[in-house]
């Protein structure tokens, strides 16, 4: 089958930084499905991952997380799907990727395509839904009835819109992101922030410029390092943050005498561990297609760079990697 992917870590600008290649058929265990991609999704995770992974025995990697697809084949102790049904999922980093006509990923972290999206548009909401779900409500312990307040800081960003949206379709939570460019803040009114704060200053500062009360949970989203200081200042006593980016050096005895909470999101943790509620990945998809059937959730896909092909891959990556997207980019399928 057709595949795109790597060979050693490169650099974007290099030509070969991903290339195209003949791939043999997944292999299916007891519980996966065979899906045909019909669309891939791009996070800053792929571009990550391009930058610095190196193939043990020298045959090109496929990359790739986010996909929608059809279901062309099944394992022998599959449940929960059927050949012919369209679905989306991000699958999982230790695994073939998305980028090919054909992939192999367990049905308990596959959740069927919303009917009312197209699957370029499905493709943009697996990994970010998934890790925003977590870092809410499994990580931070988010109450959906709690009248307390949600930070978000890059509410622009893949997690940072679809965290927005879930918070606000499921919770009474006060929902305040953080933006510094006028098209970066208004998308996140959009998506349904009750109020956005600048995060080119002190984020604290910020938060008491507003009126806001002192958040209970903060999704770190982006340069955590650079704004945990003020963070630490910002969170209410008691309360939580919770990072997804890299946050080395940060100094959490800053949190001590609030007695307030760090925590991690890790959407891969799952899967790869194997762990034994793996299968939440699926309730959640599930339920992530059910709001945004019902006009709940919208998908946040803002660029489509038209069939998978190294080239239109390459800019993808570009993208990812100027960090100055809003939203998401996908792509149709090889």
């Amino acid at each position: 089958m057709k595949a795109i992917g790597t060979t050693r870590p490169r650099p974007i600008t290099d030509s070969s930084a991903l290339i195209a290649f003949d791939a043999p058929e997944p292999t299916l265990r007891p519980r996966d499905l065979l899906v045909q991609v019909k669309a891939v999704g791009l996070n800053p995770a792929d571009a990550k991952v391009r930058a610095s992974r190196q193939p043990e025995d020298g045959k090109p990697s496929i990359l790739g997380y986010d996909a929608a697809g059809v279901v062309v084949g099944v394992g022998s102790e599959v449940s929960l799907f059927k050949v012919g049904d369209e679905v989306f999922y991000a699958g999982q980093i230790d695994r073939p990727g998305s980028n090919a006509e054909r992939q192999a990923v367990d049905e308990r972290i596959v959740g069927l395509k919303p009917k009312s999206l197209t699957f370029a548009e499905a493709a943009a909401l697996p990994l970010t839904a998934i890790t925003a779900w977590e870092l809410l409500f499994d990580r931070m312990k988010a109450g959906r009835d709690e009248d307390e307040t949600l930070l978000v800081v890059g509410g622009a960003g893949g997690v940072g819109s679809a965290l927005i949206q879930i918070a606000r379709a499921t919770t009474n939570l006060r929902v305040v992101a953080t933006a510094s460019r006028p098209e970066t803040r208004q998308w996140s009114l959009d998506l349904g922030a009750h109020a956005v704060i600048d995060h080119s200053g002190p984020i604290d500062e910020a938060l008491a410029a507003a009126g806001e009360r002192a958040p209970k949970y903060i999704a770190s989203l982006t340069q955590t390092p650079k704004h945990f200081s003020a963070l630490a200042r910002a969170i209410a006593v008691q309360g939580v943050i919770g990072a997804i980016d890299d946050a080395t050096g940060v100094a959490v005895t800053e949190l001590q005498y609030k007695a307030a909470g760090f925590v991690w999101e890790v959407m891969f943790v799952r899967p790869v561990h194997q762990t034994p509620d793996m299968i939440a990945q699926h309730n959640l998809l599930t339920e992530v297609s059910r709001l945004v059937d019902a006009g709940a959730i919208r998908t946040t896909l803002t660029r489509n760079l038209g069939p998978l092909t190294p080239q239109s891959l390459q800019e993808g990556h570009r993208l990812m990697e100027s960090g100055a997207t809003i939203g998401k980019v996908a792509l149709d399928g090889i």
